[in-house]
């Protein structure tokens, strides 16, 4: 087995297999014997991605494919009803192979991790199934080749940040409702918002701060890990009409509080509390603030608990990025504004959730739903004009009608207001790529990258496909790749992936990507993405359809 190159080997065979469903093989042959669920599966695999509820399903038929086992009688891997699945066979290298693998990893962890992965694991060990109850040598080894793979293609990029820098950790939730989560994520939310909008502060964007979410990381670890100096950590709890919240702003260099304050009233309050607590961060970080500055931090989004709910619930769904969890988003949405018909970023969130529909070519007439997304989006700057996220989503969506210079008007304007808005500089990048600038993008997609060092797959696709329209073609498969184990459902990911492995000389992992992209899409063809896809430059153009034609995308 070669994990860097998806081989799985059987004697004189050879099968590709995807990186997740290598990862999936290798989790197993970790816990021999034992049941494993489709959560752990979800957690310890997918390490917390959104993924739709298929994911786990398709690579475990992809397995067995691979591995020419069968449901009903397996002789690899079982399903077990109701609870998950089983290794039912253990994994055992022959002596030469096992000692050539050994004595690589000692190599390896000598010379550290800054030597290339793709070179360091770039090794091919046949295996040999059996029924034997005990799990060999080469499934330890295994195993912790694929640990130091996931090492050292974590983010390192790592920001020398200047002070005063804080990082909002998510508030946790002490209510016994699990409803009560989605408030809780949101006061994180908005917090960092109101704080990203100053510009003599620097705050570590959500995707980071949330990738602390149910964990116990002290303070000074987390300032260590994301070299800033401060850490606002805080709890909440409802009952009833009553809201406890309790907060505290730790100097991470030291682990001692710098402000802490508890907050006891109705939950109508909420919001004011919120005001209060972006206050006091400010006051004690004796941070200078201008008078538009107060002005956009004063200003709600919306005063209504329920649109708030309603608006938490649709980000959770639109993160899945599936044709059904799209149209629970704009359900949710749509609630959202019926409590609030004045609620800016809900009109935003909808326009940019029936703009990805076209991105993802899953609607039947994109020009109408491109002038809907439009509508919604003027509509959530009209009424907001204060949020950076209206302003993002207006740019999204005159990206998507290829309106590049009225785009990029509305995203500066989004990172005017907030100076700290990774999420602006990475739709900026996206932009700069799409108008014929990809070594542009590059740099600012890194700019973005620093600001949220845990950045999502939105930043990696950027870059990767940035890659491949410049020709770094090793680096574009890298980030493209990783994108893809973030996100299963990301359609262009894939996409540029088939591309840039044709590019590579890669055929069969072309082939076998467009194969995915169309047992689980069929309705994808060459015909559909050069209608959708807004690129400026003809010949990159040119060249992703001519890529994916040769990789065997349907016309």
């Amino acid at each position: 087995m070669s994990p860097a190159e998806g081989i799985l080997a059987n004697g004189d065979e050879e099968v590709h297999l995807e990186p997740k469903a290598m990862e999936v093989l290798v989790y197993f042959a970790s816990r021999p014997g034992e049941v494993v669920t489709r959560e752990e599966l979800e957690r310890d695999v997918w390490q917390g991605a959104l993924v739709g509820y298929d994911a786990v399903t398709n690579t475990i038929i992809k397995l067995r494919k691979a591995l020419h086992d069968n449901a009903r009688q397996p002789r690899f891997i079982a399903t077990i009803p109701k609870k998950g699945y089983q290794l039912i066979a253990s994994i055992s290298p022959t002596e030469n192979e096992s000692n050539k693998i050994a004595k690589n990893v000692a190599q390896d962890s000598a010379q550290g991790a800054s030597e290339p992965v793709t070179e360091t694991l770039a090794m091919k060990a046949p295996l040999s199934f059996s029924t034997k109850k005990n799990i060999g040598l080469f499934s330890l080894l295994l195993l912790f080749l694929l640990v130091l793979l996931f090492v050292w293609s974590s983010p390192a990029t790592k920001s020398d940040f200047s002070t005063p820098s804080i990082v909002v950790l998510p508030f946790e939730n002490l209510s016994d409702d699990p409803k009560q989560e989605y408030l809780a994520d949101g006061i994180t939310e908005d917090i960092i918002t109101d704080l990203s909008r100053l510009s003599n502060i620097l705050v570590i964007a959500s995707n980071t701060s949330f990738q602390y979410k149910d964990k116990k990381n002290s303070p000074k670890e987390v300032g260590k890990e994301l070299n800033i100096k401060y850490v606002l950590r805080g709890t909440i709890r409802q009952l009833g009409d009553e809201v406890r919240v309790n907060t505290q702003l730790v100097n991470a260099t030291t682990g001692f509080n710098t402000w802490a304050q508890r907050y006891d009233r109705k939950i109508t309050e909420l919001f004011a509390v919120q005001d209060e607590v972006t206050e006091s961060i400010v006051k004690a970080l004796t941070v200078k603030i201008s008078k538009q500055e107060k002005q956009r931090i004063a200003k709600r989004a919306t005063d209504s608990l329920k649109a708030y709910d309603y608006f938490q619930e649709g980000q959770k769904f639109f993160l899945v990025r599936t044709d059904e969890a799209f149209a629970q988003a704009r359900e949710a949405y749509k609630k959202a504004i019926e409590f609030d018909p004045y609620y800016g970023r809900a009109y935003g969130a909808m326009a940019v959730t029936l703009a990805s529909n076209f991105v993802e070519v899953w609607q039947d007439s994109p020009n109408i739903v491109l002038e809907r997304a439009l509508t919604l989006a003027k509509k959530a700057v009209e009424l907001d004009d204060s949020t950076p996220q209206t302003y993002w989503a207006l740019g999204f969506v005159y990206l998507m009608q290829n309106e590049f210079s009225n785009a990029e008007k509305a995203v500066n304007k989004a990172i005017s207001i907030a100076p700290n808005y990774a999420d602006g500089y990475g739709l900026l990048a996206l932009l700069k790529m799409h108008s014929g600038e990809p070594a542009h993008a590059i740099e600012i997609n890194n700019k973005a990258m620093r600001l949220n060092p845990y950045y999502t797959w939105q930043y990696l696709y950027t870059q990767g496909a940035s890659y491949y329209m410049v020709g770094n073609i090793n680096a574009a498969i890298t980030a493209l790749e990783e994108a893809k184990k973030r996100n299963e459902n990301a359609l262009m990911v894939k996409l540029y992936l088939a591309a840039s492995y044709l590019q590579a000389g890669r055929q069969i992992d072309a082939e076998w990507m467009i194969h995915e992209i169309q047992a689980l899409r069929a309705h994808t063809t060459v015909a559909g993405i050069e209608k959708s896809i807004g690129l400026a430059n003809a010949e990159i153009k040119n060249r992703f359809i001519k890529d994916l034609r040769q990789a065997g995308l349907a016309e």
